[in-house]
């Protein structure tokens, strides 16, 4: 297996939070979006699958905003897809 594919499944499965409402943004978004972002983006990512998710969960329900700028980018796009224009 290669680095990518190793480093995408490494990721699709701590994207697999085992709470419904992340599974269904997460999951497609590592999936279907992921290989495609720029090192930036995909760094961004990463940082947002550190954290917990009770956070996630309030940012995705928007309830809130993450302060870290970095996080509001990701959290954003990963809405953005699933929400309709």
């Amino acid at each position: 297996m290669s680095t990518e594919a190793t480093e995408l499944n490494r990721l699709y499965w701590h994207s697999r939070r085992g709470m419904l409402e992340l599974d269904v943004l997460l999951v497609p978004f590592v999936k279907e979006v992921y290989a495609s972002l720029g090192a930036e983006d995909q760094a961004r990512y990463r940082k947002l699958l550190e954290c917990e998710d009770q956070d996630m969960f309030h940012w995705f329900m928007q309830r809130g905003e993450p302060e870290d700028a970095d996080l509001q980018i990701i959290v954003r796009m990963i809405l953005d897809r699933v929400q309709p224009a």
